[in-house]
């Protein structure tokens, strides 16, 4: 082998060992930041609305016009839609007693609806709530959430699933990791801002989570929000974007409140600029 021939396989050698290398010191970045503890980002409140502290709230969802909620426990659960979700409900749906309502999302021109231990996934039709259908799935719902493209759902584990919006089919799991904790009981979620947020039952904390990785991004302490009790379902539980004020609307089960809230990092500044901290 000639001397020219010599030097080129030493540079390629020389510039496989810098790829390995690089990467090897990508994944011990990656690695080091999944594992490190997590600081509580700050918030603003940009508006509050007062409420019927009645709700046993489930899941949440606002298109900048109407509401959607769904209420738990069995014997008392149902779906409404409002246009101003401190007056009466423009049309209610109550389940059958031996159903007990979850999470919610709307996409397309269906609200989906998770129930607790039932397996079943019930589809309403937008407009006015007629309903359209059941798929299954196994195990329990807790929230649900769509990127736009999928509905996504937690079970109170560390998973999330992402399904097929018409047959409910799973296509992938993403496990829930970094922070410098392990992750559980992840409950009610709502897509913003690229990334999933999740309250976590009976934890005043809601955590931003990377669609792709699964690594917790942020995390908000919004117990200074709480009402003052010491009931137990009395819990954070409701997260719901609203696209033209840049903020994420955040209740309780039996809170009196509904509170707009905006994120100080995660590009939430881009924020409408008209909007000012205020009381409505």
């Amino acid at each position: 082998m000639s001397l020219f021939g010599s030097s080129r396989l030493l540079l390629s050698e020389f510039n496989n060992l810098r790829c390995a290398l690089l990467a090897l010191l990508g994944l011990q970045v990656a690695a080091a930041w999944a594992d490190s503890g997590l600081t509580d980002t700050p918030f603003e409140i940009i508006a509050e609305r007062n409420r019927p502290a009645d709700h046993f709230t489930q899941g949440l969802f606002f298109d900048g016009a109407r509401w959607w909620e769904s209420s738990g426990l069995y014997g008392r659960s149902w779906i409404a839609e409002y246009t101003d979700p401190t007056a009466n409900p423009l049309r209610r749906k109550w389940l059958a007693e031996d159903r007990f309502a979850e999470g919610l999302t709307v996409l397309g021109n269906k609200v989906y609806l998770l129930t607790y231990r039932a397996g079943e996934l019930l589809l309403f039709r937008r407009e006015d709530l007629t309903p359209l259908g059941v798929r299954h799935y196994a195990g329990e719902g807790w929230g649900l959430t769509s990127d736009g493209r999928d509905l996504i759902m937690s079970n109170g584990s560390d998973e999330l699933t992402f399904r097929d919006p018409q047959t409910f089919a799973i296509k992938r799991r993403l496990k829930v990791r970094g922070g410098g904790r392990q992750w559980s009981q992840l409950n009610e979620l709502e897509f913003a801002r690229g990334l999933i947020w999740a309250n976590i039952w009976q934890d005043t904390r809601i955590i931003a989570i990377d669609p792709q990785t699964g690594l917790v991004r942020a995390q908000l302490d919004i117990s200074a929000l709480a009402p003052p009790s010491r009931h137990p379902d009395v819990v954070a539980n409701g997260i719901a974007w609203d696209e033209q004020r840049k903020g994420l609307w955040i209740t309780g089960k039996f809170w009196p409140k509904l509170y707009l809230i905006r994120p100080k990092q995660l590009d939430f500044a881009q924020g409408d600029s008209d909007v000012s901290p205020a009381r409505d």
